[in-house]
C-alpha cells in the first residue's frame, strides 16, 4: 500500500527530510567535528596479547614525554565489583567498566590497558609507546563450541551458571542458559511424517558504520562535565561517563552528534569516560577519535553462533513440532542477543510444541554488542533454512508451506506473548502475487525465499512542543535520529496541528534540554517518541482551544481545533472569525504566556513486524561467486509515516543481509588476533555487489499506537541470509550452513558434491 493514498496531509507523505541539506553540503557536525579552544588529543593502548594477566603497568616514561598533559589506567577509573548485582541503569557497567579499560587481566588483543591525552596527535602516539606493560601471556579460546568444553580457559572465576557442564560450582565460560517451551515436543515429533535436523554455524560481522566513534569532553573546576559525541543515546552516555568517573549524572551534560551511522553498535561508550578522566586530570578539553582498525579490534562486533535445529511435520505440511539450540558467541563480557534469538527463532510460525534454548557463551573476542535486531538474523538463517528443507522433502511450495503454518492473531509465541493484529500472512501473500516470485530463471540461478520477525520495543521518551511567536513551531525529542525520527516528528506534528510541515522545525534535545530517553535502537523510536509528540500536540491543541475561548468569551467546549485553526462548534456558540495558529501564537502574551508543552512517557503497545523476501542469485560454478539478481522485500510497517524512511529502512537491512551472507566475517589467527580489521580486508558489499532492492510496504497498523506505527528498521535485516541459502540451493543443489557463503566455500562444496 503506498501512504500516498493515505487521507493524510502530512503523515505517510514524502516530505524534505530535516537534516538532508546539511548533510549533502557537508554542514553537518558529528563526533569527530567539534573542536574546543586549548584541546588536547587522547589515545588509547591496547594490548597485544588474547587473554593475559597485567603484571604492571608503568606510566611514568609516558607521562614525562614533552606535551603529554595526562595519562590513566584503570586505577583512574571507579570499580564496580564483579560479585555485586548487576548496576541499575542503561548497561552492566560490571562489564562495560572493565572493556572500556582492563583491570586485573586483558581478555582480547584490542583490550585498552591505558590512555594518554598530549598536546598533538603523533605526541599521544609517541606516548604510548612509552607505557611499560608487563603481561603473563595465558592460553585462549576464540570458537564458541571450543569455549563450552570442560576444559576450556576460563576468562572469568565468578561465572557459575545452573543447568551447564561440568557442574554450576564449577566456574565456566557459560555466562547463561535460557529455555522458552511449549507443549509437548515428544508427542509433537512423534506425530510427524518428515523430520529435518540440520547444524549451522555464523560468523561475528561488524555493524560496519561508516563514522568511527569520537568525542570530545571539557570538566570545568567544579566537576561540571561536557560531552559532545556519536552515540545512539546521549543519555546513556550520560548515565555511563559518570557512574565509570565517579560523578553524580547531573554533572555531566551530554549533546548529541549527527551520527554516521550505528545499527546497534554505538548503544555503549568506549572513549567518553576515559576522556573525561583526562579532562578532568589535564584541565583541558579532550578529543578522542579512533581508527578504523580500533573499531574492529575494540568495539563490538555481533555475535557469532554455532547453532542446531529440528522440525517435524506431516506429510500435508502441518508442523507439529520444532526445537533449537543457539550457542552465541558474547566476546570477552557475559551479553550475546541469546535471549532474544531464543525468541524469534519461531515466532513467525504458529507451532503448538516448541522448545528454543541460548547459551550466552564468553571468549576470547571484543565484547559483542546489538547489530539490527539482535540475535534475529542469526535464528531465521538457521530456522528458515530448515524450513525450507522440510518443504523441499515434502514437495510444498516454500510460501505455500510458511502460509499453511503461519503466526497470526491469536498465536501464543514461545517467548510468551500471543499475537495481537500482524501481518505475516499479508507479507506471504504478497511475496506469492508478486512478479518477481513467477518470472524465468536461467542456468545456474535460483529462487529463495524466507521471513523473519521482531518485536519492536517501546520504552521511555520525552518530547516538547513548542509554538513560536510567529506561528512556527519546535518539536524536541531526546532519541539521535539514525532513521528518519526529525522528519517523522515533524509531519505528525503538522498534522496534528493542521499546519505546513515546512513551519515545523525539529530537535534532538541535550541531556539539560529535555526529559529522559532511552537509546535509539529496536525499532523504537518512532514508536515511543511518535506517541509522546502526540500526547504533546493534543496538549498544545487544548491549550489553543482554551485561548480562543477566552478571546471570544465562550466556553471551550464550544470551540473546535480544525485544519490549523480554531472556530466555533456551531453556530449557537457564536459568530467568529476563525484564529489561525499564527493568530493565537500573536496573542500569546494576553491569553497566558508562551504556548508550549511537554511530556515524557513509558510507552507501551509495541507490536511485532513480519517481513517476507524472495531473492534470486546466479552462481558462477568456476569460482563459486554468487551474484544477487534480483531482490523484493516485502514488510508489515504498521504505518509508514515517511515512506521514503521506510524503504530505505528495509533497503539497507537487505544490504547488511547481503554482506553477512556472502563476504563479511571476522578472521582470527592461531595467536587470536583478527587479521582483517579494515574494509581493505572485511569484505562489506558495495553499490555494484547489490542490485536494486525492491521495498514494498505493507501497512497493517499497529492498535495501540495513535498513527499506527510499529517499527520499520529491525526485521529487514532477519530474511537475508536465510533467503540467499535457499537460492544457492534452488540454483546448485547444494546446501550451505556455514555463514558466509564465500567463493572459497561455494566453490568447495560443489567440487564435493560433483
Amino acid at each position: 500500500m503506498d501512504g500516498n493514498t493515505m487521507d493524510n496531509k502530512w503523515i505517510g507523505k514524502r516530505t524534505i527530510r530535516p537534516d538532508g541539506a546539511d548533510k549533502v553540503t557537508g554542514r553537518a557536525t558529528f563526533g569527530a567535528d567539534f573542536t574546543l579552544p586549548g584541546m588536547i588529543w587522547g589515545k588509547v593502548l591496547r594490548s597485544p596479547h588474547a587473554h593475559a594477566k597485567i603484571i604492571s603497568i608503568n606510566l611514568d616514561k609516558a607521562a614525562a614525554l614533552p606535551g603529554v598533559k595526562a595519562v590513566l589506567d584503570s586505577r583512574d577509573m571507579v570499580e564496580f565489583p564483579m560479585d555485586t548485582p548487576a548496576m541499575v541503569g542503561p548497561a552492566d557497567l560490571r562489564s562495560v567498566s572493565r572493556n572500556i579499560m582492563a583491570r586485573d587481566k586483558v581478555l582480547y588483543a584490542g583490550h585498552a590497558v591505558a590512555a594518554v591525552a598530549a598536546t598533538t596527535q603523533k605526541i599521544a602516539q609517541d606516548a604510548l609507546a612509552l607505557i611499560e606493560v608487563e603481561y603473563e601471556v595465558l592460553p585462549h579460546v576464540i570458537d564458541v563450541d571450543e569455549a563450552m568444553k570442560p576444559d576450556a580457559p576460563i576468562l572469568h572465576d565468578h561465572i557459575r551458571t545452573a543447568g551447564v557442564e561440568p557442574k554450576p560450582e564449577v566456574a565456566s565460560n557459560v555466562a547463561s542458559r535460557l529455555e522458552f517451551k511449549l507443549g509437548d515436543l515428544e508427542a509433537g515429533f512423534a506425530a510427524a511424517d518428515v523430520i529435518v535436523e540440520r547444524s549451522y554455524k555464523t560468523k561475528p560481522v561488524h555493524q560496519g558504520y561508516i563514522e568511527p566513534h569520537a568525542c570530545l569532553v571539557s570538566v570545568t573546576k567544579d566537576n561540571q562535565a561536557t560531552v559532545w559525541s556519536s552515540s545512539q543515546g546521549h543519555f546513556m552516555v550520560r548515565h555511563a561517563t559518570a557512574k565509570m568517573t565517579g560523578l553524580t549524572v547531573a554533572d555531566v551534560r551530554a549533546i548529541p552528534a549527527e551520527i554516521g551511522g550505528g545499527f546497534g553498535g554505538k548503544t555503549i561508550v568506549y572513549l567518553e569516560p576515559l576522556a573525561l578522566v583526562l579532562a578532568r586530570k589535564s584541565g583541558l578539553p579532550v578529543k578522542m577519535v579512533m581508527t578504523r582498525e580500533e573499531v574492529f579490534h575494540a568495539t563490538g562486533p555481533t555475535s557469532g553462533s554455532s547453532n542446531t535445529v529440528k522440525i517435524g511435520a506431516t506429510k500435508d505440511g502441518k508442523i507439529t513440532a520444532a526445537t533449537a539450540t543457539f550457542r552465541f558467541q558474547a566476546g570477552a563480557f557475559p551479553g550475546s542477543p541469546a535471549r532474544p534469538a531464543a525468541s524469534c527463532a519461531f515466532a513467525p510460525y504458529d507451532i503448538e510444541n516448541v522448545q528454543s534454548i541460548g547459551y550466552d557463551v564468553v571468549m576470547n573476542r571484543p565484547k559483542s554488542n546489538a547489530y539490527r535486531a539482535p540475535g534475529s538474523p542469526i535464528a531465521a538463517f538457521s530456522v528458515e533454512s530448515t524450513i525450507d528443507e522440510l518443504a523441499r522433502e515434502l514437495g510444498i511450495d516454500p510460501l505455500e508451506f510458511r502460509l499453511a503454518n503461519a503466526a497470526k492473531e491469536g498465536t501464543r509465541a514461545a517467548y510468551g506473548p500471543t499475537f495481537r493484529k500482524i501481518g505475516l500472512v499479508e507479507t506471504l501473500e504478497a511475496a506469492k502475487a508478486h512478479p518477481h516470485y513467477s518470472a524465468p530463471l536461467g542456468p545456474n540461478q535460483g529462487r529463495g525465499v524466507a521471513s523473519g520477525f521482531w518485536f519492536n520495543v517501546g520504552g521511555e521518551s520525552s518530547a516538547q512542543i513548542h509554538v513560536n511567536e510567529d506561528g512556527t513551531v519546535t518539536v524536541i525529542t531526546g532519541h539521535p535520529d539514525i532513521g528518519g525520527s526529525r522528519a517523522s516528528m515533524v509531519n505528525i506534528t503538522a498534522e496534528l496541528l493542521g499546519i505546513d510541515y515546512k513551519l515545523v522545525r525539529a530537535q534532538i534535545g541535550d541531556t539539560n534540554a529535555i526529559g529522559f530517553s532511552a537509546v535509539t535502537g529496536g525499532s523504537r523510536v518512532t514508536f515511543a517518541a511518535g506517541m509522546a509528540v502526540t500526547q504533546v500536540a493534543e496538549k498544545i491543541i487544548l491549550d489553543l482551544r482554551s485561548r480562543a475561548a477566552r478571546i471570544w468569551d465562550i466556553d471551550i467546549d464550544a470551540v473546535v481545533w480544525d485544519n490549523g485553526e480554531a472556530s466555533p462548534a456551531g453556530s449557537n456558540a457564536g459568530d467568529f472569525e476563525p484564529l489561525t495558529l499564527a493568530d493565537l501564537a500573536a496573542k500569546a502574551a494576553e491569553t497566558g504566556g508562551p504556548i508550549t508543552g511537554q511530556i515524557s512517557i513509558n510507552a507501551q503497545g509495541a507490536a511485532p513486524a513480519f517481513a517476507t523476501h524472495i531473492c534470486d542469485v546466479e552462481v558462477d560454478p568456476e569460482t563459486g561467486r554468487v551474484d544477487i539478481l534480483r531482490y523484493t522485500a516485502i514488510q508489515d510497517v504498521g504505518r509508514a509515516i515517511h515512506p521514503s524512511y521506510v524503504e530505505g529502512q528495509i533497503q539497507g537491512g537487505v544490504a547488511q543481509g547481503v554482506g553477512w551472507a556472502l563476504n563479511e566475517e571476522y578472521i582470527y589467527g592461531e595467536d587470536g588476533k583478527l587479521q582483517n580489521p579494515g574494509f581493505l580486508d572485511y569484505r562489506m558489499p558495495v553499490a555494484s555487489d547489490l542490485p536494486m532492492i525492491e521495498a514494498v510496504y505493507l501497512e497493517i497498523p499497529n492498535d495501540a499506537h495513535p498513527q499506527g506505527v510499529r517499527g520499520a528498521g529491525e526485521v529487514p535485516i532477519a530474511p537475508p541470509m536465510a533467503a540467499i541459502a535457499n537460492a544457492i540451493e534452488s540454483a546448485v543443489g547444494l546446501r550451505l550452513s556455514d555463514l558466509p557463503m564465500s567463493p572459497p566455500k561455494v566453490l568447495a562444496g560443489l567440487d564435493a558434491k560433483s
